[in-house]
C-alpha cells in the first residue's frame, strides 16, 4: 500500500527549470538556509540524489558549528530522502541517530517536539518498508500525539492518514475507513482554509485507494469549493485532478476528461500540467479515441522539455511511452521509434539522479517494448538488468513485474524450463504483495484486471503445457486456488479472508475436485481425487470461443429457453469437463463433484451439464468452492434450528414474492426457529436475531443481487438493504467464536446480474463475510413457487443425518425437476452449494 509520504519536515516549493551543480552550491551559497532551501527545491522536484549531497554538505556544517538542532532537522531530511533512494538501511540508521540527538535536549519546548514528530513520522514510513507495518502504525500514532500537544494540525492530519494506510496494508480496511471517517468529520469542523483543502484532498485519495469512491468523490468535492474560495490556481488544479481519477474509476469518461483538461488549464506547475495530460492521453487512447489523443502529443511534449530530470519526470516518460506503444500496436503509426527514445532517455536520466527504482522500472518498459518487437535477446538483457536492481532494492511489486517479462521471453526463446523459474519467481512475489494489489497502487501502478491475472494463467499455462508431471501439476493447483483468492481480495479491496490450505482427501474420500481454468488458447482442467495422482486434460479453444459457448449456455439455461439447443451446449460443455474424467471417477467410486470454478464458468449450473443421456445432477452430488484453502471445515450435524427472515411484500421498486410466506412456514415448520417476515425483517432485527441465538442455519428469503460490483450486492429488507460490505458486522459475533458459526446460510429469491462475467463472486463473498461453513444460492432469478417447493424439500432432505448437504440438494432437485411442470433446467439448476459440501 502506497503510504502518504507527506513529511511536514520538508515542505512544497516550485518546481525549478534549471538547478545548479551541488557541488558548485556549497562554493556560491554562504548561507545553509540556502542550502537547506536548495535541497527543499531538489527533493519537490524528484531529484534525490542531488538534494541527498547538498544536505550532507550541510550536516557537516552543522556538525562542525555543533549546532544540535539544525542537525536534528537536516538528518530528518535525509532520512527520507534515503528512503526514496532505496537506500532502506542508511535512511534507518540516519533517523535513530536523530532520535538519539534528541534524547540529549534538556529543554523540551515546541521545537524540539515538532523536530521529534517529524522524525517519529519518518521512523514510521521506515518501519513499513520493512515489513514492520504493526510498529510504524504506532510510531505514527506517537507522532500525531505529540503534534496535537504543540497544536500542529497539518502534522496531526498527516500522521493519521499514515496510520490509515498503514491498516490498509495489514488489510485491516474497516478499521482504515473508520480512522479516515473521522478525519473528516474532525475536518467539518475547521473553519475554511487551504490547509483544510488540502486536507480533504488527502482524505479523498486515501478513501479512493480503500475503494470507496462515493466517500472519496464526496471529500474531493469539499476541497474544490474551499479551494476555489481561496483561488488557489495549484489546490484547485490538484482537486480536479483526483476529481478526474474517480470519474475514471467509475467509468465516467467524458466528466474524468474534462476534469482532466480543467486541471491542465489551472496548473501553474508544468509536472502537474503534465500529469493530467498524460491521464487524459491514456484515457483517450483506451477510449480508441485516436485523433484527439495524437493531437495531445505536441502539448505533452512541450512540458516534458520544461522539467529537469526526477522521478516524476522519468515515470511520466514510461507513462507516456506506454500509452504510445498502445497507439502503435492498434494503428501501425511508428510509435513504437518514439517510445523507445522516451524510454532510453529515462533510463539515463535515473542514472544521471542515482534514482534506481526508476532505472529499474524504465528498463523494465524498454525490455516490454523490445520483447512486443520480436527482439528477444536484447529484451532479455534489459529485463535481466532491471530485475537484478529491484531484487537489489528488494523492491517486491518490481520483482513481480520482471520476473514474469523474463518468463514471457524465456517462453518465446522456447526454453520452458527458465520460464517456469522466472513465474515460480513472480508468483512468489506476487503472493508477499498480497495486501498491496487489493487496491490500485498509483506507485506500483499494477492493475489487476490487466497486469495481476495475467501473470496467474500464463504460468498455470506453463505448468500444464506438457504430461502429468506432478510437481507442476500440484503447483499449477496452488497457483489456481491463489487466483481465486487474488480475485476475491481484488473484489473486496480487502486482504484479510483467511486461508487453510487442506487435502480433499482429509475432506472426504468419496469426492473429487474439478479445476477448470480458461487461458487464452485453451481450456485446462486439473483433476483431484482422493489418493491418487492429479490428472490434467485439455480442449484446444481460445477463450473468446469458450466464453461465447458459456454466455449462449447461461442465456438458454436461465430464461427456460429453446430445450434443444440448450441441449447442444451442454453436452459441448460436458465434453470438455467431464467426460474426459469420467472412466477415473467411474473407478474411484466418486459421488460427489467439487468445482473451483473460473471466470464465465461461475455463472453456469454444473449440475444442468448433460451427456447426452443424464444430467449431470442424475449422477453426482455437485458443490461449487472458491477454493479448499477457504472452505476446508465440516461441521458435525446438530439438531436444526433455523432463523428465517423473508419479505412477501413488494418494497422499494422490487416485486412482491407471494410464496415466501408459504416457504418460510414450511421450512421453519418441524424445528426449533425464529421468523422475521415482512416489517419485522429490518438489518437491525436480523442482527439482534444474529447475536441472542445460536442457530446453525441462517435463511433469507428475499430479492437480492450478485454482482462484480460490491456496493451492487445486496440483500434487501423491509426498510433498507444489506451490502455485502456490511455482511461480516452481522455475524460478526459467529466469526469472532463468540456464537457457533453458521452452518448453512440459505440466500432464496436472489439473483446474479445478467450478463456479469465476475457477479459470482458476491455470491462467495456472502459466504465468506458470513462465516458460514456452507451457502446456498441462485445464479438467476428463479421461479418463486417452484423455489418454494425445492426449498421445502430440502429441509425434508436435510433432516437426514446420513444425507450430506450437497447430496440433500440434489435429491430437493431430483424432486422439482421429476414435475413435468418443473423439468427445464430453469426452474431446478439456480440453486448452487458454496463451500462445504458434507
Amino acid at each position: 500500500m502506497t503510504i502518504l509520504l507527506v513529511n511536514k519536515s520538508i515542505p512544497a516549493v516550485a518546481n525549478q527549470s534549471s538547478l545548479p551543480e551541488s557541488n558548485r552550491i556549497v562554493q556560491q551559497l554562504s548561507e545553509t538556509s540556502d542550502l537547506l532551501q536548495q535541497g527543499k527545491n531538489y527533493y519537490q522536484n524528484g531529484q534525490y540524489a542531488e538534494a541527498a549531497k547538498v544536505w550532507e554538505n550541510t550536516l557537516n556544517y552543522y556538525q562542525e558549528k555543533k549546532e544540535v538542532v539544525s542537525q536534528v532537522q537536516v538528518l530528518n531530511y535525509l532520512a527520507t530522502v534515503y528512503k526514496d533512494l532505496g537506500k532502506t538501511q542508511q535512511s534507518q540508521t540516519t533517523i535513530a541517530e536523530s532520535l538519539n540527538l534528541l534524547k540529549t535536549f534538556k529543554k523540551q519546548d515546541n521545537q524540539s517536539n515538532l523536530l521529534l514528530a517529524q522524525a517519529l513520522n519518518t521512523q514510521g514510513t521506515i518501519q513499513i518498508l520493512q515489513g514492520q507495518t504493526e510498529t510504524a502504525i504506532d510510531t505514527w500514532k506517537q507522532a500525531a500525539a505529540i503534534y496535537d500537544r504543540i497544536g500542529d494540525k497539518t502534522g496531526k492530519l498527516i500522521s493519521q492518514i499514515n496510520q490509515a494506510q498503514g491498516l490498509e496494508t495489514l488489510g485491516q480496511y474497516r478499521r482504515a475507513k473508520t480512522l479516515l471517517e473521522e478525519l473528516v468529520a474532525e475536518l467539518q469542523n475547521q473553519p475554511d482554509s487551504l490547509l483544510k483543502a488540502q486536507g480533504l484532498r488527502s482524505l479523498g485519495v486515501a478513501l479512493q485507494t480503500v475503494g470507496d469512491l462515493q466517500e472519496s468523490y464526496t471529500a474531493l468535492e469539499k476541497s474544490l469549493v474551499i479551494s476555489q474560495q481561496f483561488n488557489s490556481r495549484s489546490d484547485v488544479s490538484a482537486v480536479l485532478f483526483s476529481l478526474g481519477n474517480i470519474a475514471k474509476d467509475l467509468q465516467k469518461y467524458d466528466v474524468a476528461l474534462t476534469d482532466y483538461q480543467k486541471a491542465v488549464s489551472l496548473s501553474p506547475e508544468p509536472q502537474a500540467k503534465l500529469e493530467a495530460q498524460l491521464n487524459q492521453f491514456s484515457l483517450l487512447v483506451k477510449l480508441q479515441r485516436w485523433e484527439p489523443a495524437q493531437a495531445l502529443i505536441p502539448a505533452i511534449e512541450t512540458n516534458f522539455a520544461l522539467l529537469s530530470p526526477s522521478r516524476p519526470a522519468i515515470y511520466a516518460k514510461i507513462n507516456f511511452a506506454e500509452s504510445l506503444i498502445v497507439i502503435e500496436r492498434a494503428r501501425d503509426n511508428l510509435n513504437a521509434a518514439k517510445a523507445a527514445q522516451l524510454l532510453a532517455q529515462a533510463i539515463q536520466q535515473a542514472r544521471e539522479i542515482k534514482d534506481p527504482r526508476a532505472e529499474a522500472y524504465s528498463l523494465q518498459q524498454l525490455g516490454k517494448l523490445y520483447q512486443q518487437n520480436g527482439q528477444l535477446t536484447d529484451a532479455k538483457k534489459l529485463t535481466q538488468q532491471a530485475q537484478k536492481i529491484a531484487q537489489e532494492m528488494d523492491a517486491a511489486d518490481l520483482v513481480a513485474r520482471t520476473a514474469a517479462q523474463a518468463g514471457t521471453i524465456a517462453q518465446e526463446q522456447g526454453d520452458i524450463k527458465n520460464a517456469i523459474a522466472a513465474y515460480e519467481i513472480a508468483f512468489n512475489y506476487l503472493q508477499s504483495l498480497r495486501s498491496d494489489l487489493v487496491a490500485i497502487n498509483a506507485d506500483v501502478q499494477f492493475d489487476f484486471r490487466e497486469s495481476i491475472e495475467p501473470i496467474y494463467r500464463d504460468y498455470v499455462s506453463l505448468l500444464l503445457e506438457k504430461g502429468d508431471d506432478q510437481n507442476n501439476l500440484k503447483q499449477a493447483r496452488q497457483v489456481i486456488e491463489a487466483l481465486q483468492l487474488a480475485e476475491l481480495d481484488n473484489y473486496f479491496k480487502d486482504a484479510c479472508v483467511d486461508t487453510h490450505p487442506v487435502a480433499i482427501d482429509q475432506i472426504d474420500v468419496q469426492a473429487a475436485v474439478i479445476y477448470p481454468i480458461i487461458l487464452s488458447d485453451r481450456l485446462e482442467v486439473i483433476l483431484s481425487i482422493p489418493n491418487q495422482p492429479l490428472h490434467h486434460y485439455s480442449t484446444q479453444l481460445s477463450k473468446k470461443q469458450v466464453e461465447a459457448t458459456l454466455k449462449r449456455l447461461y442465456s438458454y439455461v436461465s430464461r427456460g429457453y429453446i430445450r434443444e439447443e440448450s441441449f447442444r451446449l451442454s453436452q459441448k460443455v460436458y465434453q470438455w469437463l467431464i467426460a474426459p474424467a469420467e472412466a477415473k471417477l467411474n473407478s474411484s467410486k466418486v459421488t460427489t463433484l467439487v468445482f473451483v470454478l473460473d471466470g464465465f464458468l461461475r455463472n453456469v449450473p454444473m449440475a444442468a451439464l448433460h451427456d447426452g443421456d443424464r444430467y449431470l445432477l442424475e449422477k453426482y452430488s455437485v458443490a461449487l468452492s472458491p477454493g479448499l484453502r477457504l472452505f476446508p471445515q465440516g461441521l458435525e450435524r446438530k439438531k436444526l434450528g433455523v432463523l428465517a427472515a423473508g419479505l412477501a411484500e413488494a418494497r422499494q421498486g422490487f416485486s412482491s414474492l407471494p410464496a415466501v410466506t408459504g416457504e418460510i412456514k414450511e421450512v421453519t415448520a418441524k424445528v426449533e426457529a425464529k421468523v422475521l417476515l415482512n416489517q419485522k425483517f429490518t438489518r437491525d432485527s436480523l442482527k439482534i436475531a444474529l447475536d441472542n441465538q445460536p442457530f446453525p442455519i441462517v435463511h433469507l428469503a428475499t430479492h437480492g443481487q450478485f454482482s462484480s460490483n460490491p456496493k451492487e450486492t445486496f440483500l434487501l429488507t423491509w426498510s433498507d438493504r444489506i451490502s455485502i460490505l456490511d455482511f461480516d458486522r452481522l455475524f460478526q459475533k459467529r466469526r469472532l467464536g463468540i456464537l457457533e458459526p453458521i452452518e448453512l446460510l440459505v440466500m432464496s429469491a436472489c439473483q446474479t446480474a445478467a450478463g456479469d462475467n465476475r457477479a459470482t463472486l458476491g455470491l462467495a463473498g456472502f459466504a465468506l463475510r458470513s462465516g458460514a461453513k456452507s451457502t446456498i444460492a441462485s445464479l438467476w432469478s428463479v421461479n418463486d413457487e417452484s423455489t418454494s417447493n425445492l426449498m421445502k424439500e430440502f429441509y425434508q432432505q436435510l433432516s437426514n443425518p446420513k444425507l450430506s448437504k450437497a447430496e440433500a440438494l440434489r435429491q430437493a432437485q431430483l424432486k422439482i425437476k421429476a414435475n413435468p411442470a418443473y423439468e427445464h433446467p430453469y426452474f431446478w439448476a439456480a440453486f448452487v452449494l458454496v463451500g462445504n459440501w458434507l
